[in-house]
């Protein structure tokens, strides 16, 4: 939240020592003044809850429950099974569904929250990693296509902590089209395909491993492009202050 309305705060008159427009000292608060801070607070408390369970963090949620519950669908009767396999896939197309939604409800209707800045990476991740993990436990795709996705994506995540003091590296377009490009490869290599679908989902993960490469050295680009100007700007200023 950025902020609550006086009105929820206890309002002015129930400010000790307030003024008034005019510069005059208002009366003193009656004698409800007391109840209406405590009201004020307890308001306040509502609304941050009520911040915390919006449309955008309950999505999340969703999305972090369905890990396991897409874990156990996969590995259902062996892992091989096309039916099990489909259910899989229906909840790995909801969890997609709902990484698109929430982080687009979140910037339209002003829902961002320090739990939703927290738990959404982490449900895009842990859905992506468990997806992978398991298609290679199984044998289905190589490990070493798991372990370059994985890889890039822990490593852009470090890398993003550890130049965030001096900036924040935005998301790039490739980098959407790598997420969406990931989503359908690995959507397609969890269903039970054969013939040309099969073959036609190699190419879409030489695709989306390509993408992967080649964003994750562009987001290594930028980071040292952004170090560099952070630094220079301290320096600046360090300059400045000695002048």
């Amino acid at each position: 939240m950025t902020g609550v309305p006086a009105s929820a705060a206890g309002g002015t008159s129930g400010a000790k020592g307030a003024t008034s427009a005019s510069g005059v000292p208002s009366a003193p608060s009656a004698p409800g003044g007391p109840k209406s801070v405590r009201g004020g607070k307890l308001g306040a408390a509502a609304v941050n809850q009520a911040s915390l369970w919006n449309i955008a963090n309950i999505l999340t949620m969703v999305r972090l429950v369905l890990v396991p519950g897409f874990v156990v669908l996969m590995l259902m009767d062996g892992g091989y099974d096309p039916v099990w396999r489909a259910w899989a896939w229906a909840a790995f197309a909801v969890a997609m569904i709902t990484d698109v939604f929430d982080g687009h409800l979140a910037r339209t209707y002003d829902l961002v929250t320090d739990f939703g800045k927290i738990a959404d990476p982490i449900a895009d991740k842990a859905i992506m990693g468990a997806a992978l993990i398991c298609l290679s436990s199984l044998g289905d795709l190589p490990w070493w296509v798991t372990g370059v996705i994985l890889g890039r994506e822990l490593g852009i995540t470090l890398l993003r902590f550890i130049v965030i003091r001096y900036g924040v590296i935005p998301a790039s377009r490739g980098g959407k089209l790598k997420t969406l490009t990931q989503g359908v490869a690995v959507g397609m290599y969890v269903l039970v395909l054969e013939g040309p679908l099969a073959t036609l989902r190699w190419w879409v993960m030489a695709g989306a491993v390509v993408l992967t490469v080649v964003t994750g050295l562009d987001y290594v680009r930028q980071a040292i492009v952004l170090r560099r100007q952070g630094i220079a700007e301290r320096e600046a200023a360090a300059e400045e202050a000695e002048r």
